[in-house]
């Protein structure tokens, strides 16, 4: 059973390949500038270290959201017309139309790998912001990827509850792989309120998980961001699990 690669991309866009198959998450490839949303803007204050075209083969797209520029910006949207599957909320397939298929929380998906295995991609639950967010925030997902003779894998997308990582843990846990969105995420929109995982709470969530490796994504290249790749290391040497941590 091999490990699983993963490569950060900047933001929530992760490049996973896993069982010969390649699947990237929330697309974001635009360049610095700002994103309007909501009657706001959002600040993107640097590129991604790739353009999309350089990617490859891409098998899949897992996208948590579809409403957010930091999440799928207009180059992600180009890419998703070149993709053969991009799985997303139900409401979310709805706008995308295309290769999109909607998935509600606890759905399954099968990707046929290479070997003639299969990759289940099972929709989970994320709460982006407080709760009774979704109104303002809209609908989002996580995902957790299995099968036989791959690594368990979870990909948390924004969510910011450690009780939606606690119901998650129970049905999955221990996973090999938690991706975990992070970075404190907060904007006026929610009176500053945190829209994803701040750093303390990613270690309490890699802690519930049983996760042997956890990869920090969602720490940069936005300015309503507010903590790095530095808080999220002092978090997790403090809680003792530095040594999960993938970095590049």
């Amino acid at each position: 059973m091999s490990d699983p690669q993963f490569r950060v991309l900047g933001g929530p866009t992760v490049l996973i390949e896993i069982g010969g198959l390649r699947l990237l998450t929330d697309p974001t490839f635009d360049p610095a500038g700002e994103y309007p949303t909501g009657g706001r803007a959002l600040v993107k204050t640097r590129p991604a270290p790739v353009r999309a075209a350089e990617l490859g083969r891409l098998d899949a797209v897992l996208l948590s959201h579809d409403e957010h520029p930091d999440n799928l910006d207009h180059s992600g949207r180009e890419l998703l017309a070149e993709v053969p599957l991009v799985l997303t909320t139900a409401s979310g397939a709805g706008r995308l139309g295309g290769t999109a298929r909607g998935l509600q929380p606890w759905q399954t998906h099968g990707l046929t790998r290479p070997d003639g295995g299969v990759l289940v991609v099972t929709a989970v639950p994320a709460q982006h912001g407080p709760e009774g967010c979704e109104p303002v925030t809209g609908d989002v997902i996580g995902f957790v990827l299995t099968g036989q003779g791959v690594p368990t894998v979870y990909v948390s997308g924004d969510n910011a509850s450690i009780e939606v990582v606690e119901r998650i843990a129970e049905r999955f846990g221990p996973v090999d792989t938690a991706v975990l969105f992070a970075g404190a995420a907060r904007t006026p929109l929610l009176d500053g309120a945190l829209l994803t995982l701040d750093s303390e709470l990613a270690a309490r969530a890699a802690s519930l998980l049983g996760a042997r490796r956890v990869v920090p994504a969602h720490l940069d290249s936005w300015a309503h961001f507010t903590e790095g790749l530095t808080e999220f290391v002092g978090a997790f040497t403090a809680a003792g699990i530095a040594d999960r941590l993938v970095l590049d």
